[in-house]
Parts: C-alpha cells; structure tokens; sequence
C-alpha cells in the first residue's frame, strides 16, 4: 500500500463511482479498477462492492479511509510548513458550536479577517462530538467545542468559560415549576450537542425521566419554540440575554454542576499549528481575558 493507493481509495469512496474517480485523479478507469483489484489482493479483504449502479465501500474500505484523509493532511502539512514564513496566509477552516459562533466569534472573526486580509476564514458549525470527528478525521483545522475533552489525538485548550441557564416560557416562574408541566418537551440540537445531554442529566436530578427531544438546527428555532411554550432548553445565558430582555422567555439559574461549562479549542496533536491559527488563537484568548469569563451582565 503506498500514498496513491489511498488516494485511489479515497476517490472512489467519495464518488461511489471508478469512473468518477478517474476523471478526478486524471485517469482512466481501467487504471483505478486495476489498482483497486491489486490493493485488495495485497490486504486479503475487499474495500469495494462492485454493482451495475457503481461501487459501495465495505467494512474494511471504510476502516481504511480515515488513513487516506490523514496522510492527505500530512501531505499538505508539510507543503504549508515550507511555504509559512510566520506571516498569516491562506484558509483557516475551523469548526464551532452554534452557540459560540452567536455569542463569541463574529466580533473576533471580523477583527481578525481586517488585521489579516490574507487569511479567509471558513466557520463550519456542528456538535461537539460531530466537531471533535471531524477534527481527528483532519477535516477542520480545530474546533470551538463544550469540555472537558480527553482524546489522545487532540490537544484541547479552554478559551471561554460559559453559564448554562434552563430556558422556559413566561408561564414558568420558578425552576421546580418545570415539573409540573404536561407533556414536557424538551427543545434541542441533534444528538451529540453536550448541553442537550447536561439537560437530561438535570432533569434526571429533578427526579423526571427526559421527554422525547424535539430537534432543531438553528438558536433562534430553538428560542422562538420555548417562548411559545412548546418546551424548554439548556443555552448559556448570553445566548438568551436579548430573548430575555425582551420579556420572550424566562430564565432560570441552575445548579453549577450542571451551570459550568468550559468551551475548548481542539486540534490534532500531530497537525501542522499554522501561523493563520496561532495568530487567530492569540486574538481568541486575549479577547476572552479581556471580556472575562462571567457573562451573567449582559442579561
């Protein structure tokens, strides 16, 4: 196996399709099917399950293409390491938490981007653990996610610390009024959102069994369905300060075991730290010491 056959598998996973693939690497198709064959012969297992309608990746193909997205970043690793002279250029592709791109980022991002023309930012959001794969899989330079993080392939750095409140509609006036709500549902983010799982755990301390979530992919959905009393959520407390404010929903302080939160920068150990993202960070935690880490003003 050497780095072309796993740019071969790579392709050919992505497009479900040799042909697909050989137009990509600037072959024929012969030639893809043909290496496909002799690395399949070489491992003794097969990666590919050929059909009229193309090929699906197997079990083993699948254990193997995590390789191919690593050696791909080593390979450009090493080309941005001889071209970074130490002034930041280039993509910075990181990940974030929907709630800490409302909350921290589009000042600092903005900040950035004018102090470093050169640089372009590319934000990508999801779930901490759909952020924390796509780190380890090299698909994102790092990630804002919620901590604490143990991963033997990361390097997690806090840069935020966050207070989670319980948010309710009006009707709720006091955090033990939660359990005397019908029907309860609870208002969240798909699974893999650590603060939908703090939800259920303080709910569980509240002696209630978690209700079948309701999913949404955005905050304001999120806010807009417990204002109108169609459940409750677990958001940090800045997130919620304008709904708050403007008299949309209640707020309700909880207790810290469930409150605290830490949000962390995760990148790969073995990745190249570019001069893009240590300049980026270096704005992130002298912007976080100057704002602090208690937020409770805004609301």
């Amino acid at each position: 196996m050497d780095v072309i056959d796993l740019k071969v598998v790579d392709a050919v996973a992505r497009h479900g399709s040799m042909n697909k693939a050989a137009v990509e690497l600037n072959t024929v198709q012969s030639n893809v099917s043909s290496r496909i064959r002799s690395l399949e012969d070489e491992l003794g297992v097969s990666l590919f399950q050929r059909s009229a309608k193309g090929v699906q990746i197997t079990p083993a193909g699948r254990r193997v293409l995590p390789y191919a997205a690593r050696l791909a970043k080593l390979l450009s690793d090493a080309s941005a390491a001889a071209r970074d002279d130490g002034k930041p250029t280039g993509v910075l592709e990181i990940g974030t938490l929907e709630t800490t791109l409302a909350l921290r980022l589009p000042l600092l991002i903005a900040r950035f981007a004018k102090a470093w023309p050169e640089v372009r930012p590319v934000v990508r959001t999801g779930t901490t653990s759909s952020l924390i794969q796509d780190v380890v899989d090299c698909k994102l330079e790092g990630a804002f996610v919620a901590g604490p993080v143990s991963h033997p392939e990361l390097q997690a750095d806090t840069v935020f610390n966050e207070e989670l409140v319980l948010v309710t509609s009006r009707a709720v006036r006091t955090l033990e009024g939660v359990a005397a709500i019908s029907h309860l549902k609870t208002v969240v983010f798909r699974v893999g959102c650590s603060y939908r799982q703090r939800l259920d755990g303080l709910l569980a301390s509240l002696g209630m069994v978690a209700p079948e979530p309701l999913e949404f992919g955005s905050i304001d959905a999120i806010i807009a369905c417990v204002s109108a009393g169609v459940g409750i959520t677990l958001l940090p407390r800045g997130v919620v300060a304008h709904a708050w404010q403007e008299g949309l929903v209640a707020v309700h302080e909880i207790p810290p075991a469930f409150a605290q939160v830490e949000t962390v920068f995760v990148r790969r150990l073995d990745g190249h730290f570019s001069s893009a993202l240590a300049t980026f960070l270096d704005s992130v935690h002298t912007e976080g010491q100057a704002r602090g880490s208690n937020i409770r003003q805004l609301a």
